[in-house]
Parts: C-alpha cells; structure tokens; sequence
C-alpha cells in the first residue's frame, strides 16, 4: 500500500485507472527513469484479448504528449508487445530486464515512439 500511496502522491507521474463498464479492469501511467519518460500498463486477465489494452494506451497517449517515449516488454508478452505496436511504438533494443520471482531474469523489448534507440 505505501508504494501506491507514493505513485498517487507524485504529481510527476502521470497515472489512470482503466474502466471497463463500471469495473476497475487496470491502470496506465508514465514516469521519467533515468532520464527518459517511460510508460506502462497493467490489464487484469479477465480483460485480456478485447482490445481494452489497446484503447487504454491510445487515449492516453493523447494525453501524455512526451515524446520521446519508452515502454519495455517481457519477450515472451507477444500479446503486450502487438498493444504497444498498434499504438505507434517500435522496438529499438533489448535488455535483461527485473528478476522475476524465482530469480531469473527475464529478456525484454525496448520500445520507443517518436524517436530512435
């Protein structure tokens, strides 16, 4: 709860819910990471493969002008990966990304819209 507490706090990250009919299906935000603007969603499952992702990125990237902007995608989230394509995103690297629960890490995509690398 603290770590929420702290992104809904700071005004600097940019940060919505995202609704579907009257339920709570996930949220979307952006945050500056080492000096570059990145942005990331979370989809509950029971939402996924209807196209919500894809809408939720879209309008908000309607409002988060920075450009340009980063995103990163586990390899293996082909589904993510094709939400970030549609809107625009193309991948210009990878990298190992964060330890996963069991230890391992886990390679990823770097994306980018409106810039290279």
């Amino acid at each position: 709860m603290a770590h929420w507490m702290r992104i809904l706090a700071d005004e600097t990250i940019a940060k919505q819910t995202i609704v579907v009919g009257d339920q709570v299906a996930g949220n979307i935000g952006s945050w500056e990471q080492l000096g570059k603007r990145e942005v990331g969603y979370w989809l509950g499952e029971e939402y996924w493969g209807r196209g919500i992702a894809t809408r939720a990125l879209a309008q908000f990237l309607l409002h988060e002008r920075t450009r340009p902007l980063y995103a990163y995608v586990a390899k293996h989230n082909r589904a993510s990966l094709r939400v970030l394509e549609k809107c625009g995103f193309s991948i210009c690297g990878e990298q190992k990304g964060q330890l996963v629960a069991d230890g391992e890490e886990v390679e990823e995509w770097k994306l980018v819209i409106g810039a290279s690398s």
